[in-house]
């Protein structure tokens, strides 16, 4: 019998087999596939005729990727560098006509306006996106901050003038709930959230060690 014996380019068989373009996706990522999917209030059961809950979750999944903070902010008129307060320096203050009307400079906080009344969900409940059924570790969940541009001096004096903030993809660790503030740590040139070993991070960046 010589139809059962297996060609010694096997492989080279098989990748000719292809049929199609292949869903199994290949990127490398420190996110859980969770993470990315959207809050939806409707129904597990359909009635006929209306789209099932699959494929309406994946049909925002697709849109909310296509949204960038940056570009929204900015079809407003809204310089996101600006949304930071900076010390209060009397000897600079510009102009009314360079301002737009706007005689006092931006000295309050984001966080004075921040309304949680409309979040889909709590702060608890983003983190637990992080965690994949069947594992103990939490992975980050992605996001986007309002960081600095400079690390040194963003940590140094953060409402220095010298100082360009942008919105910058994150991976978020974790969320103090006595200070109602969430720990981010910037994503590396390939998307993946690493200490400096090149470790993932996980559980918030705590180890066995502390």
């Amino acid at each position: 019998v010589t139809q059962f014996k297996i060609p010694e380019d096997f492989k080279s068989v098989l990748d000719k087999e292809v049929v199609g373009p292949n869903t199994e996706i290949f990127i490398e990522s420190d996110f859980p596939v969770q993470s990315f999917k959207p809050k939806v209030q409707i129904p597990f059961h359909r009635l006929p005729g209306q789209s099932p809950r699959k494929v309406e979750v994946e049909r925002r999944r697709r849109l909310y990727l296509t949204l960038d903070i940056a570009e929204l902010l900015s079809s407003k008129g809204i310089d996101s560098s600006q949304l930071m307060p900076r010390h209060y320096d009397p000897d600079n203050i510009p102009a009314i006509e360079e301002t737009k009307d706007s005689v006092f400079p931006i000295y309050l906080p984001l966080k004075v306006f921040d309304n949680d009344e409309y979040d889909c969900r709590t702060p608890e409940e983003w983190i637990s996106l992080g965690l994949e059924p069947g594992s103990s570790d939490r992975k980050p969940v992605p996001g986007k901050a309002l960081l600095p541009t400079d690390d040194v001096l963003g940590h140094v004096d953060p409402k220095s003038h010298e100082l360009t903030y942008e919105w910058i993809d994150v991976g978020v660790l974790d969320y103090d709930k006595e200070t109602d503030l969430y720990l981010v740590h910037k994503t590396d040139k390939n998307g993946l959230v690493r200490d400096e070993g090149g470790r993932p991070i996980l559980n918030g960046g705590i180890t066995a060690e502390g």
